[in-house]
């Protein structure tokens, strides 16, 4: 913001120009694209609304994840394919991962191949 500028007095300018800020007491920001998770900690988030039209600002400690494509495979979910297949624990868990976690799919296929 502008320094030597009383915040009453900025708010009141704001309002003239049909500009209204909203803060917004978030804790955790995640903005999610298809290739990575942008993950904003102890953010300010600030909602405004100028004629009609809301945007976000947001600020904070910044952090990327890169977005795993590969399912999380349990025992639980191995157990159940080699139980409904007979298949072993390495095959079975083969087909789960074919099927990208699909159960009913890496059943079906192993079903077939008997």
């Amino acid at each position: 913001m502008m320094s030597g500028l009383n915040p009453r007095k900025m708010q009141q300018m704001m309002k003239q120009l049909g500009i209204q800020q909203v803060d917004i007491p978030a804790v955790e920001v995640i903005i999610r694209t298809a290739q990575k998770e942008i993950v904003i900690t102890s953010p300010s988030v600030a909602k405004v609304n100028m004629m009609g039209q809301e945007t976000f600002q947001i600020s904070g400690d910044i952090e990327e994840r890169s977005l795993s494509t590969t399912p999380e495979i349990s025992e639980e979910d191995i157990q159940a394919v080699m139980e409904q297949t007979g298949a072993d624990k390495a095959t079975a868990k083969r087909a789960i991962e074919k099927h990208q976690g699909d159960l009913a799919e890496a059943i079906m296929e192993l079903s077939e191949s008997e």
